[in-house]
This record gives structure tokens, sequence and C-alpha cells, in this order.
């Protein structure tokens, strides 16, 4: 019995964790103009699908500098990070 917990256990940690997916093009197209908005262009897109919000991460902002943006499901900006 302990095997087959530990076997378990181990095939339960090795798998990725679901909390982030790409986003659609329709999303795409939405983050890139909420980005713009903010002065911030460029990035990485992804869906947090855990925390329900977008994520833009390596955006580059109108100060030269990196930023990590989350949108909530409107696409408003929730946090600004530097990065």
């Amino acid at each position: 019995m302990r095997v087959i917990t530990s076997t378990a256990i181990l095939v339960l940690s090795t798998l990725p964790a679901l909390a982030d997916r790409a986003v659609t093009e329709d999303e795409r197209a939405k983050l890139v103009a909420a980005a713009q908005a903010e002065g911030c262009s460029g990035g990485k897109f992804e869906m947090d699908e855990d925390d329900q919000q977008f994520e833009v991460d390596d955006a580059v902002c109108a100060d030269g500098k990196k930023y990590d943006l989350k949108f909530d499901m409107q696409m408003k900006l929730k946090r600004k990070n530097l990065d």
C-alpha cells in the first residue's frame, strides 16, 4: 500500500500546474489595447485561471522599464509591478 501511495504522490507532484493558459486571439487583442492604454507594449500574455486574471509579463512601459501587469476579466489594470 505504501508503494502505491508513494507512486501516486510522485506522479501528482511532477504534473505541471494548470494555473496558466495561453490567451485566445480575441483576448490578446484586448490585452494589447489595455497595455497600450497604460503606456506599455510587448511582453508575454497569459491567463491565470486560478486567480481569474490576465497577465502580461515583461511589458516595456513609457519609462523604458519592464513591468509585470495584471488585468481583471474586464481588462482593467489591477497591478503593475516593476520586473
